[in-house]
């Protein structure tokens, strides 16, 4: 998608995203009073993460990196520096913050995330829930996570290394039940829908799934549009850069855009 046209896309959403004050759901309500607009608790142990992001936005130490995103050509290669690589795939304070506290108000203790990069969002997950499972394709970007978890004495994280295709059917087969499922790793429509229904095996009833750009690309906004619509889900919460899903089967089905 163009920047122009992003940016466009964007400014609608602004304007006409709901508000606390135009949402009716109490679960939604609670999400947006004590989740989005709350206080994000233990900050002083999240610090050590921003420092070591600014250590890495700063280094010029050059990776070969594997591309098997959506920004990939055939499973393309390339030298960049780890700055770029954190500035481009890392997700910003605001938005790992509010991983955090998700993972803090709903008490998620096992976590999936297929895409660590240079495990910035992985470390915010960690720092409240019991495990973390990641999954990482370019194997030095692999590499300089798990040593970031190593210089911050994360023990919780488990990092796999390989492709989605390969290594996520063999984590799901293992029958395990994930509390949170955080896709950021494949930002295409189909790989993204493809994922979205091997991981529905692995939920139970108040499971999250977190979608990351979902308004990237025409193609992301396709495949929200149908994980919307999908039978299993029944609330789903829009904040543009980032989507929620929830499975709770007691609630009604329902799907909120929120300015964030």
């Amino acid at each position: 998608m163009k920047k122009y046209e992003f940016i466009k896309n964007y400014i609608k959403y602004y304007f006409s995203a709901k508000t606390k004050y135009s949402i009716h759901s109490p679960f939604v309500f609670e999400f947006v009073t004590q989740v989005l607009e709350g206080k994000t608790s233990g900050v002083e142990k999240l610090k050590k993460i921003e420092i070591l992001r600014k250590s890495l936005l700063a280094s010029n130490a050059e990776i070969q990196v594997v591309d098997l995103g959506a920004n990939s050509t055939q499973n393309s290669s390339s030298v960049k520096k780890v700055k770029e690589i954190v500035k481009h795939s890392a997700k910003s304070r605001k938005y790992v913050r509010l991983l955090y506290r998700i993972t803090e108000h709903y008490k998620l203790k096992n976590i999936l995330e297929l895409g660590t990069s240079a495990g910035i969002s992985s470390m915010y997950f960690a720092s409240s829930a019991n495990e973390v499972t990641t999954i990482e394709g370019s194997p030095e970007i692999a590499d300089l996570a798990i040593e970031n978890f190593s210089k911050l004495n994360f023990r919780n994280i488990q990092l796999i290394k390989g492709n989605f295709d390969d290594v996520l059917p063999e984590i799901l087969n293992k029958n395990k039940k994930f509390d949170c499922v955080f896709f950021d790793g494949n930002h295409r429509e189909e790989a993204t829908l493809k994922y979205f229904e091997q991981c529905l095996s692995n939920i139970h009833n108040d499971t999250i799934f977190i979608f990351d750009d979902i308004n990237w690309s025409e193609g992301m906004k396709i495949a929200w549009h149908n994980i919307m619509q999908h039978p299993s889900v029944k609330v789903t919460i829009d904040l543009y850069f980032m989507g929620l899903v929830f499975f709770k089967k007691e609630l009604s089905k329902e799907n909120f855009v929120i300015r964030y």
